[in-house]
């Protein structure tokens, strides 16, 4: 009867066990799907050579952001205690990304978007702190950051809160979560005299520089003459993934599409959804 009990007692502890795997498991997994697709984390942190991307450094370090507020090279955000995040928590990780602040309490520059993943579900933003505190260690030291004047956090209108897993069932809210959390409108939106105009989300012309030259942003409302209204689903799935226009020519970088690729047909389905619904701006 005592051997028994134990049977059962070790069945239940190993189930218990093999559960907590799989959840993490999963967890992990879906860390690492969002970091390396719609998040485009490599696209600021990986650095790269004459050939693109430096995976076998990936997260080490990367661009360099030298603009009038500040003088920052994307952080390293692998797990190595000396040069990367290896020393703060999960804890630490998802404070910094929503908040902007690093442990020490030095407020990272506002090219970090930050004020857009507020929203970040719990289990996502869970799922992302725990997959960089995963990331295999790489030594790599980048500058400290230069801030030379005070840096406001951009307000993100309706991406204040997190948003709750039930939301994501329906396909356009999805969609808005997805384009936040991917932080589209940071770049598709002008600058106004305090930061992002978000009265003109979505209108593009802002100026982005960097190692690729120039790029000024789409408009990627859903005007039909500036924007994408006109445009099919196919169309804007095409320009999201493979970095070519409606009428094939090619876009330039920093869009992140060999990331967006990676996404997964809903997801892709649900921001394309969302996009239809974003106020036309002409």
């Amino acid at each position: 009867m005592m051997i028994r009990k134990i049977a059962i007692g070790l069945a239940a502890l190993l189930s218990g066990v093999a559960a907590a795997q799989a959840q993490n498991g999963a967890l992990m997994a879906r860390g690492k799907y969002l970091v390396d697709t719609v998040m485009t984390c490599h696209n600021c942190h990986t650095p790269r050579g004459p050939n693109g991307l430096m995976m076998d450094k990936a997260l080490s370090g990367g661009l360099r952001f030298d603009e009038p507020p500040f003088d920052v090279t994307a952080a390293n955000i692998t797990s190595d205690r000396a040069t990367g995040i290896g020393a703060w928590s999960v804890a630490d990780i998802k404070k910094t990304l929503i908040t902007g602040v690093r442990p020490n309490g030095i407020p990272v520059a506002n090219v970090m978007p930050t004020g857009f993943y507020k929203i970040l579900t719990a289990r996502d933003l869970d799922a992302i702190a725990t997959y960089l505190h995963s990331v295999p260690p790489v030594k790599n030291k980048v500058p400290a950051p230069v801030y030379k004047m005070a840096i406001p956090q951009t307000f993100v209108p309706n991406a204040q809160q997190p948003m709750k897993e039930a939301d994501l069932k329906d396909k356009v809210k999805r969609g808005f979560y997805l384009a936040t959390i991917a932080h589209c409108m940071e770049c598709h939106s002008p600058l106004g005299p305090k930061g992002r105009d978000f009265t003109r989300m979505g209108a593009g012309g802002f100026e982005l520089k960097g190692p690729w030259g120039v790029t000024v942003s789409r408009n990627i409302t859903s005007s039909k003459t500036k924007g994408l209204g006109a445009w099919t689903d196919a169309e804007i799935k095409r320009a999201i993934t493979q970095g070519i226009a409606r009428d094939g020519s090619k876009l330039r970088p920093p869009m992140g599409f060999e990331f967006y690729a990676k996404m997964t047909p809903d997801d892709l389905d649900a921001i394309v959804a969302y996009l239809r619904t974003v106020p036309a701006i002409d």
